[in-house]
């Protein structure tokens, strides 16, 4: 994790343990574009570089881990796509490897959604997350001007899950089948 990610991940665990009137703001932002809910503003802005449009993609990843965290307040060393595939795993539930290639397909513009959606999920099972490699992949994400980025950290999630899914002892169907067929 950069020292930029995690001093924003450590900002936002102060709040947690000091402003739980933040962590109510924040989450209430996720209902809103990233960026566009004012009352958000004191505790993410401060992160923002000057030279930072309102439309940038750091900004807007900003928004949406500050309020994502809002949601699920429990940092950890898992990836999004792992702490998932895990829970899948766990589980056996298709609906959840159905969001989570939803999520995959998702553009910037409604990313926030499906990420919201997934967060709930792991929440619910109390599932750490890595908010400073999730705030670092998001900025990808959301650069509209760089779609092989983009496509390299939806690769990344992809194996991620698949490879938490397949973990422990359950093989991955593709390497059930022997090598004559």
């Amino acid at each position: 994790m950069s020292e930029y990610a995690q001093r924003f991940v450590a900002h936002l665990e102060q709040l947690n343990q000091r402003n739980r009137g933040a962590l109510a703001t924040l989450r209430r932002s996720l209902a809103f574009e990233p960026g566009g809910y004012p009352p958000a503003y004191p505790f993410v802005e401060r992160f923002v570089s000057p030279e930072r449009h309102a439309r940038d993609a750091s900004r807007l990843a900003l928004y949406i881990v500050a309020g994502l965290y809002a949601l699920h307040p429990h940092q950890g060393g898992k990836s999004l796509a792992s702490s998932l595939g895990s829970l899948m795993r766990e589980r056996e539930s298709g609906s959840i490897e159905q969001r989570f290639v939803a999520l995959l397909g998702a553009d910037a513009e409604n990313v926030a959604v499906y990420l919201r959606q997934i967060v709930s999920l792991l929440a619910a099972d109390d599932r750490p997350l890595d908010y400073g490699l999730l705030l670092r992949d998001l900025t990808a994400w959301l650069n509209p001007f760089d779609s092989e980025w983009r496509d390299s950290v939806r690769q990344h999630w992809a194996r991620d899950f698949y490879r938490a899914l397949a973990a422990e002892g359950r093989p991955a169907e593709a390497s059930s089948t022997s090598a004559n067929d």
